[in-house]
C-alpha cells in the first residue's frame, strides 16, 4: 500500500500539532481540534496525552517544543516512483496537476506495462487541447454552482444548443467516456463530453434549475460458475458497483449487485462478455434484455 489516510493520519495529526506550537498556537482546545480535525474525532485521546507525559519526546513538560524548524513530511522514492507513473495517464492533464520535482524520477510502471481488455477503442481525445479546455470549464462550472450553454451534436449527428445546470461528472471505464449529469435542460440531463463542440458560462435565465431527482437503483443476481478464474474477474469487473456475493453449491456463487437505472445497457453488455460462465437468475426483466440482445446478434451473424 503505497498511500493511505488511515496509516499516515497520526503522522500528519502529530505534524499540524506541531507546527501550531511552533506558531505559538499551544492552548489545549485548539491543538485537540488540530489533532482532530488531520486524524480522527478519538484520536486528541491518545495523541495530546502521549505528547504531554513526554512518551513522544516531541514537546517539554511547558507545552514547548525543542524542534527548531516546522515538521515536513517529504515523499518517499517509491511514492514518487508512483506520482510519475500517474502523471503518464493522458486524463491526468484535464485536472491542471502539477507533477513538478518529478523530472529525473523513473516510473513505476508505464503504459506499455499493462493491457486494458473489454474497453472500447473510440474513448474520449484526453489530448486534445478543446477537449481539455472544456473540460476545465465545466469542472469550474460545477464547483461554482455557474449555468452553461452548451453547443453540442445529437446521437444523429445534428448540432443542437442547450441552456443548463452542471451538476456532477461521471466517468465510464467501459466507454473510457465522461459525461455531464445535468439539471434545467429539457434535451435530457446527460451528456457527452466528447460530443461537446464548444460551451461558455451562461448568464442568462433561459433555464429551469432544479435539484437533482433521486437516482433509481436495480437490483441484479448473477450466478457465477467459477472456471477460468470467473469469479475473481467478475469481482474486479463490478469492483466499482455496490454488492454482495454468497456460495452456492461447489464452484457456483451468487453476486447480488445494486446499479443506476442509466447504466442498464452498459451493465448488459458486461454481462454478456462472461459468456457462459455468468447466468441472470433475477430480474426476468434483465433476463429478457439478455436474449432480446443474444437475439439481435445472432440475426447479424445470418
Amino acid at each position: 500500500m503505497i498511500f493511505s489516510e488511515l496509516y499516515s493520519a497520526y503522522y500528519n495529526a502529530v505534524a499540524a500539532l506541531l507546527k501550531e506550537v511552533i506558531a505559538g498556537n499551544r492552548e489545549e482546545k485548539h491543538l485537540r481540534e488540530t489533532v482532530e480535525r488531520h486524524a480522527f474525532a478519538e484520536s486528541a485521546l491518545t495523541v495530546l496525552p502521549a505528547l504531554k507525559q513526554q512518551k513522544w519526546q516531541l514537546l517539554t513538560k511547558e507545552g514547548d517544543t525543542p524542534l527548531r524548524h516546522a515538521p515536513t513530511l517529504p515523499l518517499t522514492l517509491l511514492e514518487r516512483r508512483w506520482l510519475k507513473a500517474v502523471s503518464m495517464d493522458p486524463r491526468v492533464r484535464l485536472f491542471d496537476l502539477s507533477f513538478e520535482g518529478l523530472e529525473d524520477v523513473e516510473p513505476l510502471f508505464t503504459p506499455d506495462d499493462y493491457v486494458i481488455y473489454d474497453r472500447y477503442a473510440d474513448g474520449d481525445p484526453y489530448e486534445d487541447e478543446g477537449y481539455v479546455s472544456r473540460f476545465r470549464l465545466i469542472l469550474r462550472a460545477i464547483r461554482e454552482h455557474r449555468p452553461l450553454r452548451i453547443e453540442t451534436v445529437n446521437r444523429r449527428g445534428r448540432p443542437i444548443v442547450m441552456n443548463l445546470m452542471p451538476l456532477r461528472l461521471e466517468y465510464s471505464e467501459k466507454d473510457d467516456k465522461f459525461r455531464l449529469i445535468s439539471s434545467g435542460c429539457r434535451y435530457g440531463k446527460t451528456v457527452n463530453l466528447g460530443r461537446i463542440l464548444s460551451c461558455r458560462f451562461y448568464e442568462g435565465t433561459n433555464y429551469s434549475e432544479h435539484h437533482e431527482s433521486p437516482r433509481t437503483l436495480r437490483s441484479l443476481t448473477l450466478r457465477i460458475r467459477d472456471e477460468r478464474n470467473a469469479l475473481e474477474r467478475c469481482m474486479l469487473h463490478f469492483a466499482h458497483f455496490e454488492k454482495r456475493a454468497e456460495r452456492l453449491e461447489g464452484n457456483e456463487y451468487a453476486l447480488h449487485l445494486r446499479y443506476d437505472g442509466e447504466d442498464e445497457t452498459e451493465l448488459v453488455i458486461r454481462v454478456l462478455s462472461f459468456g457462459p460462465m455468468v447466468e441472470v437468475l433475477e430480474p426476468q426483466e434483465f433476463r429478457a434484455l439478455i436474449a432480446e440482445r443474444l437475439i439481435r446478434q445472432n440475426k447479424l451473424r445470418m
